[in-house]
């Protein structure tokens, strides 16, 4: 049996990693235009990373704190490793992360296709679909 896999804080080491990761995700499969994909909230972010056994990145995420609410954003996880609970282990990080900063409440924009991973991982939906960057979405929150 292998282990489950566990999500970390991103340093700067990851960095490239990550910007490689979401381009292929959002960029290449999704059709986002790279100028709306990183944006300057990268920088005062906090992002988390899980690693494949090999130790490349394979599933990133961040948080930002806006109004007094925590906001999960730019979830990404590899084709590959698509269904192996790297997802889920970098929300539960980023969700350690709020909790660490006193933040009650979790707010993200969802894609409508991941949506039930949200709602599995204690999402709920709030309000209807909208477009951004070209994709439907819906704003979900979670309390923690």
């Amino acid at each position: 049996m292998t282990a489950r896999p566990t999500a970390r804080v991103a340093g700067p080491e990851d960095w490239p990693q990550v910007v490689a990761l979401r381009t292929r995700v959002f960029v290449d499969e999704q059709g986002v235009p790279p100028e709306v994909e990183q944006d300057a909230a990268d920088a005062t972010a906090v992002h988390a990373v899980a690693l494949d056994p090999a130790g490349r990145v394979v599933a990133t995420g961040r948080l930002l704190e806006r109004g007094g609410r925590a906001v999960v954003g730019r979830m990404a996880v590899d084709a590959a490793a698509r269904g192996g609970g790297y997802g889920a282990a970098v929300l539960a990080e980023l969700h350690r992360q709020a909790a660490a900063r006193g933040l009650p409440e979790v707010e993200l924009h969802a894609q409508v296709g991941a949506r039930g991973f949200y709602e599995r991982a204690g999402y709920t939906a709030v309000g209807g679909e909208y477009e951004e960057a070209g994709i439907r979405h819906v704003t979900m929150r979670r309390r923690l």
